[in-house]
């Protein structure tokens, strides 16, 4: 599958997934951006990218970056195809939950993405549902 992108600063690679058997692809932050002390920030990731009709672009948090007290404030972004313009650059909205400020340089890697087919679905409306009650949230394996 061939995917559109445009890079915004071509100094930075394109995405691209760090082994073989890697299931996303890192993004990199185009410019150094500081974080506040328990705030937000909107990180730019240098591409707008071309999701394809019938999939969306899951972007997660790279596993290393709660070690630097930072996380997603939403945690996950979903793309949509519809979201491709010329001035459509992923962004993070990056959380620091650390008492300091934390810098984020140009090129470091925060966030990963991967493409996912959307299934065909329509709401089936019903008076009862045909499973037992399981119980209350968490209520499993007890």
């Amino acid at each position: 599958m061939k995917i559109k992108i445009k890079r915004l600063d071509k100094e930075l690679e394109l995405p691209r997934a760090h082994t073989d058997r890697a299931a996303a692809f890192d993004l990199y932050a185009r410019e150094t951006t500081t974080i506040p002390a328990r705030g937000i920030a909107y990180v730019p990731f240098n591409n707008v990218i071309a999701t394809p009709d019938g999939y969306f672009l899951l972007l997660a948090a790279r596993s290393g970056m709660h070690k630097r007290g930072l996380m997603l404030a939403n945690g996950i972004g979903i793309i949509d195809p519809d979201f491709a313009g010329d001035n459509d650059e992923l962004k993070g909205a990056i959380y620091n939950f650390t008492d300091q400020p934390v810098t984020i340089e140009k090129g470091e890697r925060l966030v990963q993405g991967t493409f996912i087919k959307v299934s065909d679905w329509a709401w089936e409306e019903v008076d009862e549902m045909p499973h037992g009650d399981r119980g209350a949230f968490g209520t499993t394996g007890k």
